[in-house]
């Protein structure tokens, strides 16, 4: 069965960093775009960034681009999410997400694989 399976998540101050990884098994990880999401409590499923497969292009949210950086080392199988200058908006549970389409969607519903979450709390 495919996996997927996120962590790194944690409690951090506002302002510092947390590295997120997404872990992928049972799938050609390089055919696979990826994307990392979060819920806070309350709220509706944000699309944070997501990597094209192949040419591994990226995307960013609005409101974490400058701060969040995408990458994915295809011999480890497994996506980061580096994030910096946290926020206390953005706390959530964060989910990584796998897709086979050419495209790099925004939307966690365009993915056929989602991982299990990991928790980030940032502090003001």
């Amino acid at each position: 069965d495919v996996q997927l399976q996120a962590s790194g998540g944690g409690l951090v101050q506002a302002g510092g960093s947390l590295r997120l990884s997404c872990a992928v098994s049972e799938l050609t990880f390089e055919d696979y775009a990826i994307l990392w999401f979060r819920q806070a409590p309350g709220k509706e499923r944000e699309g944070v960034s997501c990597i094209s497969k192949s040419s591994r292009s990226t995307y960013y949210a609005d409101s974490v681009k400058g701060r969040f950086t995408i990458s994915s080392d295809n011999a480890k199988n497994t996506a980061y999410l580096q994030m910096n200058r946290l926020k206390p908006e953005d706390t959530a549970v964060y989910y990584c997400a796998a897709s086979q389409a050419s495209y790099a969607a925004e939307s966690p519903y365009e993915y056929d694989y989602w991982g299990q979450g990991t928790l980030v709390t940032v502090s003001s």
